[in-house]
């Protein structure tokens, strides 16, 4: 197997994944250099969180390989993923009784010896991850006591305090005000602007227009289209992926790409509901390919 250059921080090669006989990833492919944004978009039941789970080696894919920095991610002990890779998922997970500060402390394990305690040094930067996402005045509290946006934060706090190489967030502002959203945004813009790789999974295209280098956008675990995000979001595409007309404008206040939605498309109407599979959901149904000019797509 041939060992992907090291300027490509993470890359995905046919990543196919199944449940029960239905394909929720078919041969999706990614690559994400150093210092680069990817976006990934699509409708709900797309693959974008079973993607990123698999890019993360939380699930064993049935085809396909992930390289992280060259190597072969399955091939790497746990912990030293750990130390490269963060993962924020779009559901906070419950942990009960841990505060916020010793939840974002755990960021720091994969960082220790086996019988090593957090240093000063640990704290350090664990501090300085909460100062970041607006968390240290309530380092104290339990994350029973936080609302939903709140503990989205923490856990960005606790992939900060990883130090990855290589961040992966899925919907990492689904939860939060407009305010947080741009703030969690805009640190991961500046972060990547220092040197960090990171793949999102964006619901709003506005917002991923406006912070990605590139978008990938996933329809029924297949990629229809790639590129940069004025190859990738244009009213043919957004129409095949989502079955809505839209408008697709630069925002004069920002200058980046705004899409602004018309309604349902008077051919497609709403694409049909995911179907749900053992807490797995994808559509059935699949859209045919439309390409813009300089965009790239898929084909199985």
């Amino acid at each position: 197997m041939t060992r992907v250059a090291p300027s490509t921080a993470l890359r995905a090669d046919d990543l196919s994944f199944r449940v029960e006989a239905k394909s929720l990833l078919e041969r999706v492919n990614l690559h994400a250099d150093r210092g680069q944004m990817v976006g990934l978009i699509g409708p709900n039941g797309a693959g974008k969180s079973t993607f990123l789970r698999a890019m993360a080696g939380v699930l064993r894919v049935h085809e396909g390989v992930v390289w992280l920095e060259g190597e072969d991610l399955a091939a790497l002990p746990a912990k030293e993923v750990a130390a490269r890779l963060a993962l924020v998922p779009q559901l906070a997970p419950y942990t009960h009784g841990f505060t916020v500060r010793e939840l974002v402390l755990m960021g720091r394990y994969p960082h220790l010896g086996r019988f090593e305690i957090e240093g000063s040094a640990d704290d350090r930067i664990a501090r300085d991850a909460m100062r970041l996402t607006e968390t240290e005045e309530f380092e104290a509290r339990t994350l029973d006591t936080l609302s939903g946006g709140e503990r989205q934060r923490v856990f960005v706090s606790r992939a900060l305090a990883q130090q990855p190489r290589v961040l992966l967030l899925d919907e990492p502002t689904a939860n939060l005000d407009v305010l947080h959203k741009l703030r969690v945004l805009d640190l991961v813009r500046r972060l990547v602007d220092e040197g960090l790789t990171a793949v999102a999974a964006i619901h709003d295209l506005g917002m991923a227009a406006r912070y990605c280098d590139r978008l990938i956008l996933l329809s029924a675990g297949r990629v229809l289209a790639e590129g940069a995000p004025e190859e990738v979001l244009v009213p043919e595409i957004i129409e095949s992926a989502f079955g809505v007309e839209s408008a697709v404008y630069r925002d004069p206040a920002t200058g980046s790409l705004a899409v602004s939605v018309i309604g349902p498309s008077a051919g497609n109407g709403v694409p049909p509901p995911a179907a749900r599979v053992n807490g797995w959901s994808d559509h059935e149904d699949r859209e045919a390919d439309v390409v813009a000019p300089g965009a790239k797509a898929v084909r199985p």
